[in-house]
Formats: C-alpha cells, sequence, structure tokens
C-alpha cells in the first residue's frame, strides 16, 4: 500500500515505519486509537509516520462524512499543518459534530469560514473522501479503525504498548 501526495501525513518522510489508519470521525475506536498514537507521538514521533484516510461509516455514523469532509476542505484551505489542527479537534470533541461546530473548528485551525461553508455546502470535496473509502474497501477494510504498519494489515492491540511493539518490529 503506497502513501500518495494526497495522503494526510504526520511525522518525517524516511521514518522506517509507516503507520495507516483508515478512521472514522465518529468512531469512539477510532478515537482512542487516535488517542494511543498521540501518546507514541509524544513519546518517540521520529520512529514512525502516520496516514490517516477516511472511512467514514455511513449507515452508523450520520456525521462522519460531513466532518471527513470538513477536515479536507481545511486542507485544502489552510494547508496540511490546519488540517492536523482541525483532525485532533474532531476527535476531541467527537460528540459534537454539527455544522456550526465544523465551522468553528474550520475557523479556528484558520480557514476562510465563507470559503469552507461553500465547500460544505456544495460537498466539493466528497470525491476526495469517497477515494479514501474506495482504497479502503479495495484493501480489505469493512470497519474502523483497520490499521497497516508498512502495508501489512495490523490485528493486534490497539494500546500504546501493543502499538510500540509492533512498531519496534519493523525498525
Amino acid at each position: 500500500m503506497k502513501v500518495g501526495s494526497e495522503d494526510h501525513v504526520r511525522g518525517p518522510q524516511s521514518a522506517s515505519v509507516t503507520l495507516l489508519v483508515y478512521g472514522d470521525y465518529e468512531c469512539p475506536y477510532t478515537r482512542a486509537l487516535e488517542l494511543a498514537i498521540a501518546q507514541l507521538r509524544d513519546q518517540d514521533g521520529d520512529a514512525f509516520r502516520y496516514v490517516f484516510r477516511y472511512f467514514p461509516l455511513r449507515e452508523i455514523h450520520p456525521h462522519a462524512e460531513m466532518a471527513a469532509e470538513a477536515a479536507e476542505a481545511v486542507f485544502a484551505l489552510a494547508g496540511p499543518e490546519a488540517f492536523w489542527v482541525m483532525h485532533d479537534a474532531l476527535f476531541a470533541q467527537q460528540y459534537d459534530l454539527e455544522s456550526a461546530s465544523l465551522e468553528r473548528h474550520a475557523k479556528a485551525a484558520g480557514a476562510d469560514v465563507r470559503a469552507f461553508r461553500k465547500a460544505i455546502a456544495t460537498h466539493q470535496f466528497a470525491e476526495r473522501v469517497e477515494r479514501d473509502v474506495q482504497s479502503g474497501i479495495a484493501n480489505g477494510v469493512e470497519g474502523t479503525p483497520s490499521v497497516f504498519i508498512n502495508g501489512e494489515r495490523y490485528h493486534g492491540g490497539r494500546d500504546v504498548g501493543s502499538l510500540q511493539d509492533a512498531i519496534a518490529i519493523y525498525t
């Protein structure tokens, strides 16, 4: 599984380990994994690079698709660093993904609010989100979070220790 130029990446490009996650902004399990990954980044952020791809579970999470489109809009309007600000805010406020909250987070991340509103109203980034979904389906993803380490499906624990051990295998 190749990391592309459209992927959202945190961490050094030179890292020997790539942790790729297909996630859903409304999924509590994805949020828990995000917290574990944040702890790993705090401990040794240079040990791996982290890639996040959208995989909204539309049937059970009614706000996940719009949250993904909002994150992508912030990326397009304010850049990669703003994307991660938005990404973190969406998980931090996971139980409040209504339009007003998305707009507030976008503004805090540095996006132009009028352009953001237009992008959301027209679903300007729905196709971009769908590309990640189709990539996930092609890679056997059926739920979230789905984790890959250096292109291999990871089925182990999602806690800090288990992830640390899995990453160590590849370094």
